[in-house]
């Protein structure tokens, strides 16, 4: 339990930014599953669209700092052989 003013403060920042990193992982996860799911198809135009939305949220998360850039490069390669194969 926090005992000083400023571990209070800490302690309810962490609450807040727990939940929106929670909220922007998830939100990835989602955008890459549908990218698989979409890569498995054969529409091209429907591929692209979908590892350009991945690509965008995962360059927002990298800038906010919940990824790492060079996780969020290697998740963006994977995306874009996905793109390449079709």
């Amino acid at each position: 339990m926090a005992n000083t003013k400023s571990a209070i403060k800490n302690a309810r920042k962490t609450v807040r930014l727990t939940a929106r990193n929670k909220i922007t992982k998830t939100r990835l996860k989602t955008l890459r599953k549908k990218l698989m799911t979409t890569a498995e198809g054969d529409d091209a135009a429907a591929i692209q669209s979908a590892a350009s939305a991945y690509a965008s949220a995962m360059d927002r998360a990298v800038k906010s700092g919940i990824v790492h850039k060079n996780a969020a490069s290697r998740a963006k390669a994977s995306g874009a052989k996905k793109v390449a194969a079709k």
